[in-house]
This record gives structure tokens, sequence and C-alpha cells, in this order.
């Protein structure tokens, strides 16, 4: 996962000022916490584990005025109890929190 700085949407260091902010870092134990938005309310759903890589990483998709022409996403990947991998998207809607 590239960690490297993009110059959009107030991201630096290749993760939103949040994360920094958040206080966590690879090797943290945390809960991701993810509304879901429905036609009728919401769904929550949250995942626990800890922190293997974060950053940004490009999709496949294509998004003008962006670092190579794609859409970049800011995600975390996990490593849940079970030791299951887990990668997680991060948007408006996700909540860490540090455990």
């Amino acid at each position: 996962m590239s960690t490297t700085e993009i110059d959009h949407g107030g991201v630096e260091n290749g993760m939103h000022h949040e994360a920094r902010e958040g206080g966590y870092d690879i090797g943290s134990r945390v809960r991701v916490v993810q509304q879901i938005v429905r036609l009728r309310g919401t769904e929550t759903t949250s995942v626990e584990g800890v922190i293997l890589r974060m950053g940004q990483q490009k999709t496949g998709s294509w998004f003008a005025h962006a670092k190579d022409k794609k859409l970049w996403l800011d995600r975390l990947e996990l490593k849940k109890d079970d030791g299951e991998l887990v990668t997680v998207n991060l948007d408006q809607y996700s909540r860490v929190e540090v455990l």
C-alpha cells in the first residue's frame, strides 16, 4: 500500500488528517465502525484487529484531476484475533477507535 503524499482532499502522508490525529499507526489495535447508508435508514458494522498496513491505494476507477487519473481510497489492513486478514475502505461514515 502506498503511503506517499497525495495532494487532494486534505490528505497528508497518504492518509487523511484524522488518521494521524487519531493516534493510530501500524501495530495499533483498533475497532473500525462503519455506517452503511441504505434506502431506509442505516446499518452499522464493526471489525476489530491489529493494523498491518495503512495508507492510500488506487483503484481501477478513473477519476479526473487525481494522481494517475485514478480514484484513491484510504485503506486499513487488519489482522483479526482469529488470523483473518481484512481490508477496510475508510470513508466519511467510518470511525476508527484505538483499543
